[in-house]
């Protein structure tokens, strides 16, 4: 019986593969808007309508849909317009990365006036990890945020992201979504053993599969070391990682790779290679694998730059100003506690993975190109070229829409191996993490712990803060110490106190590798000195409010910290106190206990942090902005765009500095090719960079422009006014078209570059504020209200950070209330599903009012400061506060599970 589809009324007949997923079917015929979050229905990026039902279609077999009608994103569109609903996606900017839009679109395209009254109900089966979900909710409501271009005044205004029309019609094309002639996929066998050395490795029986061509082990990989993370100065982390060891280090670490026609006969590969271990003692506890008699992970190396590998002590930092005895001695409260932070993933729903294949440049020479879901385009070719001694121009690296990161694409994970398999080849090959790869071999959030000591006196001033941290790196130390430096640097330095002291350590153990994550460090140990400061003040019968403005730094005030001080780092704007000025209003204005339920407990809280507008040692962008043939403009930066909204924000300043409109400016980006060198789009530096790069770039072309224009108008140049499609000169108007013409024929480039180096540094701020409503029979947790304050300085685009506000707020409750890695005895990861591992859904999530302060920075990109990582940090603190508030009981450690709540309580109520 002969198989026939209708996809988008497209009719197809051509049989599935036994087994074989309506999705990758779909995905194979080109309909690339259905994407792949989990292969196991749990996020819902793949949902397409099957006669108009909506479906997950990673679990709907493609054998179903046998004289079905189907459609997808793509097909939403008729007849050239928008379909009502993609329509309203774009009019409330309901979408950042967009890699989960397309399935948000088919769920809510398809509901009913039943099903639109309950939301939480209806939209379940869809996950997003970027938006918060308030600007879903809005977009399905039809609630309008974007503002029309207006000629040289788009900064400041809510414009929507260049790419809105291709996220919401499913043609922006993110990592995979491209076709490739003759590829080949690459599958990973990974250790199941926490600690072990290799004596063997039998690939015969692999290499007979069917359609295997090849199987890399540690004998064909290059003997260098080097470090998975990516820094501008790669001496930031140390060099302890191969491409393919001898030596496995924890469970899910690469052992082999199975090069194959199809990724099933790759993974049967990996199911026939035959492994010989010597196990090995393994260590899970940071604090035992300090001690004397653990094992020993790394062996110390000329140039490995571990501190102290004995110790398995991956880096550290001590120091101390003044004397924190003293200040101890002249305090009234000496408090002491120790919190605990857990593992997190970033779960962003595009997962890691990279397609490798070769192409001829403009002379006709061979090279590689990498198209990659990195936030580090320009640093990965850096490594891989150093890695197989390859010259820079034979290597080419492109991001393309990259579907979320969070810190987590700010390593090199899969490229490594990847080249390695294309290399030996010389075939196109494809390496894509399962969504348990994600969680098993990619990285997490360091878990920390912070011992905190703190003394103030009687009428609330600190004498003394003291830390000792000790931050988990798993088995490798990406990030690792860069991290743990971080931690207790602006956590501790937004605080005066004449005595402080740190001893921090970033320890190896045999768990899966932490790396970098929103906040990198900061939101681990702010969580210990806000709950610490929040305790302090209720000790003493103070205002939590009032002892912190007693002794938050203010304006031109040093930022000390023991760990080291910056010097390139200033207060160039500060809004702190707006901050708590917006919390004292929420809290005088609220109403919220009132709708609590009848006996259960209310109570409020907040905290404050403060974050660098960008990393320590120089963070590196480059950028042209020219004028085209038609009167238009092309910016070329390498930053990439993963819905941190860089994209937007660079065309808002060069419409702005050329006196044009947004959609009169083509922007190329994250291309290796595009411009001399990017850092990367981490650090939140893609607007205080990247963005000051494009700036001082189309600054320079405009007054290019109008000098070339006064000369050929033969007008003086203080008589030209540039225009959106012209130069006014001495009123009358000369065309931009005409001037790229009359520059051509005089051989004269009409562009500019910029470049910024990213020092010196800002500081920006945030403050967040939670009413909580407590079950003290079941530890239910009801979220009344959630107030957030930022300083991001001159806000670039109000509706866009809003949304990065919303969406850190979301994924720091997320981690504040029930996300964790678990790992049993062995480091073994037991959370690798996200039905396993809970994410937030939209029931889960509150609409949070965010406020922006009235700062302008002096050194941020016309007044701008950063705002992607910092409104995570002040989240789980302030819950924290709320629930202590409320309840009376300090809780100590995140998550704040409902069974770890309701046993708290229990235990304060069995108290006599």
């Amino acid at each position: 019986m002969s198989f026939s589809i209708q996809v988008n009324d497209q009719p197809f007949d051509a049989d599935p593969r036994p087994g074989q997923c309506l999705r990758t079917y779909l995905r194979e015929r080109g309909w690339f808007g259905v994407k792949k979050g989990c292969d196991a229905g749990d996020c819902g990026a793949c949902t397409v309508q099957v006669d108009g039902e909506p479906v997950h279609s990673c679990l709907y077999p493609a054998v179903r849909a046998d004289g079905r009608s189907v459609t997808t994103v793509e097909g939403l569109a008729k007849d050239g317009e928008l379909h009502p609903m993609q329509r309203r996606f774009l009019d409330a900017q309901g979408f950042q990365c967009g890699f989960c839009t397309a399935g948000f679109l088919m769920t809510s395209s398809a509901l009913t006036e039943h099903q639109l009254d309950d939301l939480p109900r209806s939209l379940k089966g869809n996950l997003c990890r970027c938006t918060g979900y308030r600007a879903i909710e809005d977009a399905i409501r039809g609630v309008t945020h974007t503002e029309l271009p207006c000629a040289g005044q788009a900064v400041g205004r809510n414009l929507g992201a260049p790419a809105g029309p291709q996220v919401v019609t499913g043609t922006a094309r993110y990592t995979f979504d491209l076709e490739v002639e003759g590829l080949l996929h690459l599958k990973l066998l990974r250790s199941a053993h926490p600690h072990a050395r290799i004596v063997s490795i039998d690939t015969s029986a692999a290499l007979r599969v069917p359609g295997v061509h090849a199987v890399l082990t540690h004998h064909d990989a290059p003997e260098r070391l080097y470090s998975s993370a990516r820094h501008e100065h790669p001496t930031e982390d140390p060099d302890d990682t191969r491409v393919l060891d001898d030596v496995v280090r924890f469970a899910g670490q690469r052992v082999a790779a199975v090069v194959a026609d199809s990724e099933g006969a790759a993974e049967e590969g990996c199911r026939r290679i035959v492994v010989e271990y010597e196990q090995l003692p393994y260590v899970i506890d940071p604090e035992l694998a300090m001690a004397a008699g653990a094992p020993v992970l790394h062996p110390k190396g000329p140039e490995s730059r571990i501190a102290r590998a004995e110790a398995n002590v991956c880096g550290e930092v001590h120091g101390e100003i003044g004397s924190v005895e003293q200040g101890f001695a002249a305090a009234d409260l000496v408090y002491e506690e120790s919190f605990r932070t857990q593992r997190v993933q970033h779960a962003s729903l595009e997962t890691h993975g990279c397609v490798v294949y070769f192409e001829e440049d403009e002379q006709g020479a061979e090279r590689i190109v990498v198209r990659s879901s990195t936030q580090v385009p320009f640093l990965t070719r850096r490594a891989l070229c150093d890695l197989y001694d390859l010259p820079q121009e034979y290597v080419r690296v492109v991001a393309g829409r990259v579907g979320g990161g969070f810190g987590g694409k700010q390593e090199m994970l899969t490229e490594d191996i990847a080249v390695l398999a294309a290399l030996k080849l010389h075939r196109p090959v494809k390496l894509e993490f399962t969504r348990a790869e994600q969680f098993h071999g990619a990285t997490t959030r360091h878990p920390f712990t912070i011992a905190f000591k703190a003394g103030a006196t009687r009428d609330g001033v600190l004498t003394a803060l003291q830390l000792r941290v000790v931050a988990n790196t798993g088995a490798y130390g990406n990030h690792g110490p860069a991290v743990m430096f971080h931690s207790v640097g602006e956590s501790m330095a937004v605080y005066r106190a004449p005595h402080k002291k740190v001893d921090a350590y970033s320890v190896y153990t045999n768990c899966v590798p932490a790396g970098a994550f929103r906040g990198y460090g900061l939101g681990q140990v702010t969580f210990a000195v806000e709950s610490a400061m929040d305790e302090m003040a209720r000790r003493l019968g103070i205002d939590p409010l009032v002892f912190r403005e007693r002794n938050i730094i203010g304006p031109g005030e040093p930022m000390l910290s023991p760990g080291g001080e910056e010097e390139d780092l200033h207060i160039a704007s500060y809004g702190l106190d707006q901050c708590l000025g917006v919390v004292r209003a929420a809290i005088a204005e609220d109403r919220s206990a009132a709708t609590a339920p009848e006996g259960w407990l209310v109570g409020h809280g907040a905290a404050l942090s403060m974050i660098a507008t960008g990393p320590p040692g120089g963070h590196f962008a480059d950028a042209t902005v020219k004028l085209l043939e038609d009167g238009g403009y092309d910016i070329a930066v390498g930053t990439a765009e993963f819905g941190n909204g860089t994209t937007t924000v660079h065309k808002q300043i060069t419409a702005g500095a050329l006196g044009t409109t947004v959609d009169r400016i083509a922007i190329r980006q994250s291309d290796t090719d595009v411009v001399r060198h990017d850092t990367g789009a981490f650090g939140s530096a893609g607007t205080v960079v990247a963005g000051k790069a494009v700036m001082k770039a189309a600054n320079a072309l405009a007054e290019r422009i109008l000098s070339f224009a006064a000369e050929h108008a033969r007008t003086p140049r203080a008589l030209c006014r540039l225009l959106a499609e012209a130069v006014e000169c001495e009123g009358r108007p000369v065309s931009l078209k005409e001037l790229f013409e009359a520059a051509r024929e005089q051989g004269v480039a009409l562009s500019a570059d910029g470049h910024w180096g990213g020092s010196p540094r800002s500081v920006a701020f945030n403050a967040q504020w939670f009413s909580l409503a407590v079950d003290p029979d079941s530890g239910e947790i009801r979220i009344l209200r959630s107030v957030h304050a930022a300083d991001a300085g001159k806000v670039m685009n109000p509706m866009q950070c809003r949304g990065q506000v919303e969406g850190g707020v979301a994924q720091a409750l997320g981690a504040t209330l029930f996300e964790q890695v678990l790992v049993d005895e062995a480091g073994q990861v037991t959370t690798a599903a996200f039905r396993r591992y809970r994410l937030p859904a939209y029931a889960d999530v509150p609409r949070t009012e965010v406020h922006f302060m009235e700062t302008s920075d002096a050194i941020g990109p016309l007044g701008a400061k950063s705002m992607s990582e910092s409104p995570f940090n002040p989240v789980a603190p302030a819950f924290a506060n709320a629930l202590r508030d409320a309840t009376g009981v300090r809780f100590t450690e995140v998550p704040l599970l409902r069974d770890r709540v309701w046993q708290r309580l229990a235990e304060r109520r069995a108290r006599p």
